[in-house]
């Protein structure tokens, strides 16, 4: 049995930099695609098990209109739900994330991680609740969300970008606007710095890079969402959109269309449901817009606190993410 996937882990080459790793969707992935993968069978490009117990169809989607109609790279985003059943392996935090399967070290050298996140009037976030956003198991940089926990008030629309738990940028979340990120961080001299954009303005450098360690065994990016419970518990769905994920070494590609405009990712090569593959194959595809999309550009607000810490992590065992109940 064969399916198709986009530019499974591979190292590919495009006019602006080198893609070590891609989570583009093409037009033939589906949500069936992701329970192919397995401890026993560990195909590119998802690792998918941080997750509730109702079916994968519950937590995740896939469609073109799920993608910033900027990204051409990408034939479908995808959408990431968190809900009242999303407790994994007994933990009382609200889970649903996806993490690369590749056997290219993303944990070495200067490397850019680009992600595009969004959110509607359907389904928002709660944000009396702090989620914890495309974080490494270090923790040494990621988006987060809400009220943090341990923090005085109720509310707290604010979408943040942390380093080691401080926070360097923010902007207020608005539903229906594609917020654009891609973390730099350089793994061998311990620096880590943000560029950012809305909508479908280019990448610009909104914080230049401080000393800070991070460190990664290349599956331990969580993509997806983690909500705290701060004390409380809400049942209600919550739907995240991304689009346009991978990570590259420099120089960083800056056009929200990513490393490969154009292509739409509609045709790549079949992949076993038992080996990985790579390919440097591209072909032209479609997209739709999103009826809930804007592209605004606003400037984000950013602050200049600086912060030198160290984070480090062993190599992860099997489930060994975040310490499930029951798992080693």
């Amino acid at each position: 049995m064969k399916y198709s996937l986009v530019f499974a882990s591979l190292c590919l080459s495009s006019a602006q930099a080198t893609v070590l790793w891609s989570g583009l969707f093409n037009s033939s992935f589906t949500v069936a695609d992701f329970d192919l993968w397995s401890w026993s069978n560990e195909i590119a490009p998802y690792q998918w098990y941080i997750h509730g117990p109702g079916a994968t169809s519950e937590y995740l989607a896939v469609s073109p209109s799920y993608k910033n109609p900027a990204d051409t790279s990408d034939a479908q985003g995808i959408k990431i739900t968190i809900d009242g059943t999303s407790f994994w392996e007994g933990q009382t935090m609200e889970r649903s994330e996806i993490i690369p399967q590749t056997s290219t070290n993303i944990g070495t050298g200067h490397l850019y991680y680009h992600f595009s996140l969004m959110t509607s009037t359907v389904n928002p976030p709660n944000p009396g609740f702090e989620h914890q956003i495309a974080f490494f198991e270090s923790h040494c940089t990621e988006i987060k969300y809400g009220l943090i926990s341990g923090e005085a008030g109720t509310t707290d629309n604010t979408l943040r970008w942390d380093i080691n738990s401080v926070t360097q940028w923010s902007t207020p979340l608005v539903p229906g606007t594609w917020y654009n990120f891609a973390y730099d961080i350089d793994f061998t001299n311990s620096e880590i710095g943000l560029w950012q954009s809305n909508g479908s303005a280019a990448l610009t450098q909104v914080f230049a890079p401080i000393s800070a360690s991070c460190s990664s065994d290349s599956e331990d990016w969580h993509v997806g969402e983690l909500r705290l419970p701060n004390g409380g518990t809400d049942a209600a769905a919550e739907d995240w959109y991304w689009s346009g994920i991978y990570v590259e070494s420099g120089p960083i590609t800056t056009s929200i269309a990513g490393p490969f405009p154009g292509t739409g990712g509609t045709t790549s090569p079949s992949t076993s449901t038992s080996t990985s593959t790579s390919s440097t194959t591209t072909n032209t595809g479609t997209t739709t817009k999103p009826t809930t999309t804007t592209s605004t550009s606003s400037s984000p607000t950013t602050t200049t606190t600086t912060t030198t810490s160290t984070a480090t992590g062993a190599a992860q065992t099997e489930y060994g993410q975040c310490g499930g109940i029951g798992w080693t």
